[in-house]
């Protein structure tokens, strides 16, 4: 193709991309936060999630604004040690509490046997973290999904992030 026919071609798909990361709406958020707050035992204007998509699926982390704020570090390890379990075991009813049943990327990762997926939980100084890994293409795509779920519907208290294996290293 020549340059102006893959001028106007990207001119044409601006709009199809905008429409992809519409905003969700104030009401949407306050929905998730209160769902959320019976979900989740800590207090989310005092974490942050953070969501880093990677090659092989994603690392998830939560983690305080306030390092000090000892008693949100337990309260985060405590939720992720408890979902990574569930999450090994295929039950993600908690981010379908939250989020509704139709979240992106939730019903394949409902379905995935245990050997598809690698969940990992770690302990950080200020929080913690859950690596979501597999080598299935759809797999990594659903995590993928999920995670900008996630961050459209936790806007307030979510950011994406970059892990050290990045997408780009493969």
């Amino acid at each position: 193709m020549n340059l102006p026919t893959l001028s106007l071609l990207a001119i044409l798909m601006m709009p199809l991309s905008a429409l992809a990361v519409e905003k969700v709406s104030e009401a949407r958020l306050d929905e998730v936060a209160e769902r959320g707050s019976h979900v989740m035992p800590f207090e989310l204007e005092q974490t942050t999630h953070i969501f880093s998509k990677t090659a092989q699926g994603g690392l998830q982390q939560v983690v305080v604004k306030d390092p000090a704020n000892t008693e949100q570090i337990k309260l985060i390890r405590q939720h992720l040690t408890k979902i990574s379990t569930e999450f090994r075991k295929g039950d993600f009813s908690n981010p379908t509490k939250i989020h509704g049943k139709d979240m992106l990327g939730l019903e394949v990762l409902r379905n995935t046997k245990p050997e598809q997926i690698s969940i990992v939980y770690k302990e950080l100084p200020n929080g913690a973290e859950i690596n979501y890994a597999s080598q299935e293409e759809k797999v990594i795509v659903a995590i993928h999904q999920w995670f900008d779920a996630q961050l459209n519907d936790h806007a307030r208290h979510a950011i994406s992030g970059h892990s050290e294996h990045s997408m780009n290293h493969q």
